[in-house]
């Protein structure tokens, strides 16, 4: 069985930034297939849970909490932790939470906590990115595996 990272909000466990998480029951048909290694940069980053939401700015290469707190150190941290853990076990793929300033696939908020979308990648989705993991969301993930029912 091949092994993937998967968001641990995902999963069901408690990491968002609200203390909530993001289970969606089409996990489960992942989990019969995968090997699931569940993670949460923003945590390894070093930050509790719950915490204060943050977005990337746009147009640069900086998180910012909703009151204007520089937290990038955190979420490059959290990043590269992933992506040890990655080296370590010589995962190619990951399913990730879309939106996220951690691990949006293909859109993030735009830093103005105004709820805007802008097309863009989280921190660690293009730290994997760029070390040749590829990316998803898990809808994709299910398209591109052939998993759906």
């Amino acid at each position: 069985m091949k092994t993937i990272l998967v968001s641990a909000c995902l999963l069901g466990m408690n990491t968002k930034f609200d203390g909530g998480n993001n289970y969606t029951k089409e996990i489960e048909i992942i989990k019969e297939n995968f090997n699931i290694i569940p993670i949460c940069p923003e945590q390894l980053g070093g930050l509790k849970t719950p915490r204060t939401p943050s977005e990337i700015v746009k147009g640069q290469d900086k998180v910012i909490s909703r009151f204007n707190k520089d937290v990038t150190k955190n979420f490059k941290t959290g990043a590269e932790k992933v992506l040890n853990i990655v080296k370590y076990t010589h995962c190619h793929y990951a399913i990730l939470k879309e939106r996220s300033p951690s691990c949006g696939v293909h859109q993030i908020h735009d830093g103005t906590f105004t709820n805007t979308l802008i097309d863009g990648q989280g921190i660690t989705t293009r730290l994997l990115e760029k070390n040749g993991v590829k990316c998803y969301t898990i809808e994709e993930f299910l398209t591109e595996f052939n998993l759906k029912n």
